[in-house]
């Protein structure tokens, strides 16, 4: 942001001077004071071609120019006027004026909650036009205005993430420590009471260790979302593969899973692992949360061609519960759960949906999720076809 202002400033310098003849007529005033209209135009001209919401004012805060951006921030701004009638922030009025007085650039961050919650950063930095003669009516301030509000929401969203993993992490490892004083104190001696002890505290360890899992992939796979991948992998193989590795879960919870084949082959490119592991938490889901519908049914097709593009399609259905409608927006969210208690007895981590969605967003893909309450859901996957499908 300095780097900008400063730019802007030694722009118009050079405009101003190359553009000044002797004699130039005509000027604007502002509040009383004459800015030569050369100068006027110059202004402008540099304002309106940078990237982000500045503004020109006067030392007693009356506005000069101003680029498009900032009618985004304050629609109200007019030239002419006070910056005060269309930006009302005393923190950043009252740098403007310190700087006017001063000649000492400034910096200072304010907040708007209207129309949304927004975060701003203000860098205020003083002009002086080029004259023969240095005058106060050739003084300039300029306002920068940066948007910090991805920033703050980023360092949000951390925090949060932060926050949920220790809370996950440390219900299991109470429970752990827990369970060891009782064996190394009343249960010592206790063969049942130890075996059952045991038996807990491996499922504890167990589901610690798949979330640690899940986090590690999760930071791996955001590492690189940038990067399209190079390979191709053919998801009805994936599919069919997954639902064979998943079939012990199926016969435990007394599940059928049928697969309507209606393509021999949908190739996509992709990463063989990260697509296994999409639809190993979508069967694995159906199969847990859908199980009492006693059926699981995925379809594999691909989209009827309309167009050059086209895409594999593969569906997950079960004939569970179902999902309320309002929570079908934050199933994809991080550690977000419809029912905290049901998922952790199965022992989710409220990390896997998270993981499908970032996997397939690096894939280029999309996740459609439909569902009914009391008549199952249905976790749809669209991922583009290689060419030649």
């Amino acid at each position: 942001m300095p780097a900008l202002i400063g730019f802007a400033a030694v722009a118009l310098a050079v405009l101003i001077r190359e553009a000044a003849v002797p004699g130039a007529v005509g000027a604007s005033r502002h509040g009383g004071r004459a800015i030569p209209a050369i100068a006027d135009r110059a202004v402008e001209a540099v304002i309106s071609s940078l990237p982000d919401p500045t503004i020109a004012v006067t030392p007693d805060s009356l506005v000069v120019a101003f680029n498009t951006s900032v009618q985004q921030i304050t629609p109200g701004i007019r030239r002419g006027e006070p910056i005060s009638f269309a930006l009302r922030v005393p923190n950043v009025l009252e740098a403007i004026r310190i700087v006017a007085a001063s000649r000492h650039m400034r910096r200072t961050e304010f907040f708007q909650r209207v129309p949304t919650d927004r975060w701003f950063e203000a860098t205020i930095a003083p002009l002086i036009l080029p004259g023969e003669t240095p005058s106060s009516d050739r003084h300039l301030v300029l306002l920068a205005l940066r948007d910090l509000t991805p920033l703050r929401r980023v360092e949000e969203m951390r925090a949060d993430f932060v926050a949920n993993a220790s809370h996950e992490l440390r219900t299991p490892l109470a429970s752990l420590s827990g369970f060891i004083e009782t064996l190394q104190g009343p249960a010592r001696n206790d063969a049942p009471s130890r075996d059952r002890f045991l038996a807990i505290m491996k499922e504890q360890a167990t589901r610690m260790a798949r979330l640690i899992d899940d986090l590690l992939s999760l930071s791996r796979i955001e590492q690189k979302a940038h990067i399209h991948p190079d390979n191709t992998t053919d998801l009805v193989v994936i599919v069919h593969e997954v639902a064979d590795g998943l079939s012990p879960l199926a016969r435990e919870r007394d599940v059928e899973i049928k697969i309507a084949d209606h393509a021999s082959s949908l190739v996509v490119p992709g990463d063989r692992d990260e697509l296994i592991r999409v639809f190993e938490n979508l069967i694995e889901n159906a199969l847990k949360y859908g199980a009492p519908g006693k059926r699981v049914d995925i379809k594999l097709s691909r989209e009827p061609a309309t167009g050059e593009a086209r895409d594999a399609i593969v569906s997950v259905r079960d004939y569970g519960p179902g999902i309320a409608p309002e929570h079908l927006p934050r199933l994809t969210e991080r550690f977000y759960r419809v029912d905290i208690g049901e998922s952790r007895a199965q022992g989710g981590t409220g990390l896997g949906l998270a993981l499908v969605k970032h996997i397939l967003n690096r894939h280029r893909g999309r996740l459609m999720i439909e569902s009914t309450p009391g008549a199952g859901a249905n976790f749809s996957v669209r991922l583009p076809l290689s060419n030649g499908q």
